[in-house]
């Protein structure tokens, strides 16, 4: 009879460290999940970064060009409007910019390039003079979203520089 319980207790040993080494193995394939989730999330982290620094600088650019008269404010509230709504790290910069968002909701469904050209001279006298209108409009928004603009994309940079 006490071999019995012997064995009975020797068989349990065995179960119990076989189990042991099992949940280790566990616990160890769970840590190495962990670890590569963790350096999936920081490598998209980092490619959304490096997108988000492209779009930075381009809207830099563009403000600069707005801010020193080389570029049109429809044309430039217009890219950086396309531009900053692609951004994939940051979100609602439509209600920080209000009145660049503003002039691009206004003046997007006019017409540009060939469809510009297609246009009737009166339609196209129309929708030059529903674009002035927005423009005249806006314009101080516009220059004062402008300086708003250009001192976030500046600090943003800087965050994302690496």
């Amino acid at each position: 009879m006490s071999d019995f319980w012997l064995y009975a207790l020797l068989f349990g040993v065995i179960i119990v460290l076989a189990l042991a080494f099992y949940a280790g193995k566990l616990l160890k394939k769970v840590a190495q999940q962990k670890k590569q989730q963790a350096q999936a999330k920081l490598a998209q982290q980092q490619a959304l970064n490096k997108h988000d620094k492209k779009v930075f600088d381009s809207v830099l650019l563009i403000t600069r060009a707005m801010q020193e008269e080389q570029c049109e404010f429809d044309e430039g509230c217009w890219r950086l409007s396309v531009l900053l709504s692609s951004l994939k790290t940051l979100t609602e910069l439509s209600e920080k910019f209000p009145a660049i968002f503003g002039l691009y909701e206004e003046i997007k469904n006019l017409s540009i390039l060939d469809a510009r050209k297609t246009l009737t001279k009166k339609e196209r006298m129309r929708e030059d003079y529903q674009r002035i209108t927005a423009l005249n409009k806006r314009h101080d928004g516009v220059v004062t979203d402008l300086d708003k603009l250009f001192q976030f994309t500046t600090e943003q940079l800087t965050h994302l520089t690496p």
